[in-house]
């Protein structure tokens, strides 16, 4: 059984970055055609921008604060204008910031994280949800963390974020479910990826004990689920969230 994206068109934000080159890849590979944001990592959306090319599907990289208002609306008319109406959204851009104690963190970092986690999923859904509504098809997906269920110290901010995020997209999955749009997340453990095979950092033997498959996942792993969501295999799953890190967090019921 193959996954086959032929003919949809996804947008994936953040695209430049570790998880998002591996994804726009994977969804490209799928057949389908991809728009690239990027914020300032112009030379690696660029590059990336070309390998998809070759893969013989359109795409576009377009330059966008994904917090911003204004930036996400002008890009909505940007990939509109050029590829279309996306069938697929990938939120999967965030902030960065050193990690510290509650006490330590600054007010900033909150901030930062609620408008790259919580904002970032609300204006992306109001720019692009209305047309995958119309024609009674699309898929929002969005990239979590395993963090959101562990709350270990110094991860507050990032943790206030994505808790923040989960909540908003399970309520819009509900508001929009009757309209055969679907909304999910995919939540990553601590993969492996280009900065880890490029620094041989690939074992963390501390945080693989705590892993049920005794290992780290890979990048490649993440966009797979991505990739399955996107496509009608999961036309009857919505409200998830996902963990996609080797067992080391298991949502209960």
């Amino acid at each position: 059984m193959n996954i086959d994206l032929s003919h949809k068109i996804a947008l994936v934000t953040g695209a430049a970055g570790e998880l998002g080159r591996v994804i726009t890849r994977t969804l490209a590979d799928c057949g389908a055609d991809v728009a690239i944001n990027y914020h300032t990592s112009q030379a690696k959306a660029e590059a990336l921008l070309a390998e998809v090319k070759n893969k013989g599907v359109r795409a576009m990289m377009v330059q966008a604060d994904v917090t911003q208002a204004d930036d996400v609306f002008a890009m909505q008319r940007r990939v509109v204008a050029e590829l279309g109406d996306p069938d697929i959204i990938v939120n999967n851009a965030v902030i960065q910031y050193k990690w510290v104690h509650v006490l330590d963190q600054a007010v900033e970092d909150y901030e930062g994280q609620f408008r790259s986690c919580v904002l970032h999923n609300v204006l992306m859904a109001k720019a692009f949800a209305p047309a995958m509504i119309q024609k009674r098809w699309g898929r929002i997906i969005a990239i979590n963390t395993e963090c959101a269920m562990q709350n270990t110290p110094n991860q507050s901010a990032y943790v206030s974020g994505k808790r923040g995020m989960d909540g908003v997209l399970r309520v819009l999955a509900r508001e929009i479910g009757e309209h055969q749009v679907t909304v999910n997340q995919v939540a990553p453990g601590w993969m492996i990826s280009d900065k880890y095979r490029d620094t041989g950092e690939e074992r963390q033997p501390e945080y693989e004990k705590n892993v049920a498959l005794k290992r780290r996942g890979y990048d490649q792993d993440i966009a797979n689920a991505v990739a399955f969501l996107a496509s009608d295999l999961a036309a009857f799953i919505t409200g998830a969230y996902i963990p996609v890190s080797g067992g080391n967090v298991m949502p209960a019921i």
